[in-house]
């Protein structure tokens, strides 16, 4: 068996993980191939990308995505020709064609200790941002609590993706400033032109058009693209922290929200995190498409250990998100930066308006249904997009 057929950890570990039912190793995720009998590619570095036969396993939180296609399997999609994801905490083995799920995320009880809870988020968080291996890393950077603590904790280039009057741009450039880190900050400007070229990248890579995906996915690629030009190999990312932590609106009043189907702040936050594979997939492939490794350290099994017992309390209230995180932050960064109020990326970063300009010009008015969508299709060669849409926006 290759020793690197697994991406994100060594077999041994996952053996281990394995026999013990444990979901949360020491990893940041992890995906690929125990015993495989035959390697069908290997990357530039050297490592396994596809193979036939063995056991295939993905983490508990889908953070490293896999695909398997009849005794094929492969963390990239495009080299097989029926791929189907595999879902997070699953074994699938490849002779037999079955799989199950073997690892669920723990549900510890919420812990009473407020102080100690909070302490123990900032030591996984700190302890986790200083230890990433900063060879050859960037920093998507946005101006958020989020990935101002991945900033503080590497000396490494921040890039910033949005329009000139984007909201992101300029939180970044403020948060920057106020960290003197302004001397580390890379803008990178986006024009329509940018939009229209990287949509079909992005929609081979990830197989979704739908314009949320394409909306999240376009900065992602675009920041990636930039530092890969610049020499850059990774991109630390602030991914998983609003899921963890309680960055979401619909966490903070969940009885009275009809977005999710719980009735308590913990209950919708655990939604929240539910939702992360099928996010990380389309994250990481876009990341992969742009040629850089994302890293996401709040998404390392320390901080998702420290996260977990967070009392409702302590991850949103009437007036607060983040409550614990932002607790964690403070002394490590600028007030300014721990109270921000962070968009998501594509509003943020003024993608999705201007998708929603490009698609109105193009002839694809609002009163159409899906009017975006249809836009985004019509930038794409329609072969083979019926069957990326089956695989990723239909589960």
């Amino acid at each position: 068996m290759p020793r690197d057929a697994l991406r994100g950890a060594t077999p041994e570990l996952v053996r281990a993980a394995l026999d013990a039912a444990d979901p949360l190793p020491g990893t940041g995720g992890f995906a690929g191939a125990l015993g495989t009998t035959d390697v069908v590619r290997r990357d530039e570095d050297g490592v396994v990308v596809a193979g036939r036969g063995g056991t295939v396993v993905r983490d508990v939180l889908g953070r490293q995505p896999v695909f398997v296609d009849g005794d094929r399997w492969s963390v990239d999609p495009a080299r097989l020709d029926d791929p189907r994801s595999v879902e997070a905490g699953c074994v699938c083995d490849l002779a037999s064609g079955t799989g199950e799920r073997v690892w669920s995320l723990p549900d510890p009880a919420p812990e009473t200790d407020h102080e100690a809870a909070v302490a123990a988020v900032r030591d996984a968080v700190l302890g986790t941002v200083r230890s990433v291996d900063t060879d050859g890393l960037a920093v998507a950077f946005s101006g958020g609590i989020d990935s101002a603590l991945v900033a503080s904790g590497v000396g490494a280039p921040c890039y910033v993706v949005g329009f000139p009057d984007s909201h992101d741009v300029a939180a970044a450039r403020e948060a920057a400033a106020a960290m003197d880190r302004e001397g580390d900050l890379r803008v990178v400007e986006l024009t329509h032109d940018d939009l229209v070229r990287a949509v079909p990248r992005i929609v081979a890579a990830t197989g979704r058009t739908n314009p949320m995906d394409v909306g999240i996915a376009l900065p992602l690629f675009l920041v990636g693209e930039r530092a890969r030009a610049d020499g850059f190999s990774s991109v630390a990312v602030g991914q998983g922290a609003d899921e963890l932590f309680g960055g979401y609106a619909k966490v903070v009043s969940p009885a009275a929200d009809d977005r999710v189907d719980a009735d308590t702040v913990r209950g919708a936050r655990r939604e929240t995190i539910e939702t992360l594979p099928r996010q990380l997939e389309r994250d990481v492939l876009a990341l992969r498409a742009a040629g850089v490794e994302p890293v996401a350290p709040f998404l390392h099994d320390r901080v998702v250990r420290a996260a977990l017992p967070l009392p409702g309390a302590l991850v949103a209230t009437d007036d607060e998100r983040k409550v614990a995180l932002r607790r964690a932050a403070a002394g490590v960064l600028p007030e300014s930066v721990v109270s921000a109020e962070k968009k998501a990326v594509q509003y943020g970063s003024l993608v999705s308006r201007e998708l929603d300009r490009l698609a109105r010009r193009a002839g694809y008015k609002r009163r159409m249904d899906d009017h975006v969508g249809q836009y985004v299709r019509s930038l794409v060669d329609g072969d083979g997009i019926d069957a990326a849409e089956t695989r990723h926006d239909d589960g």
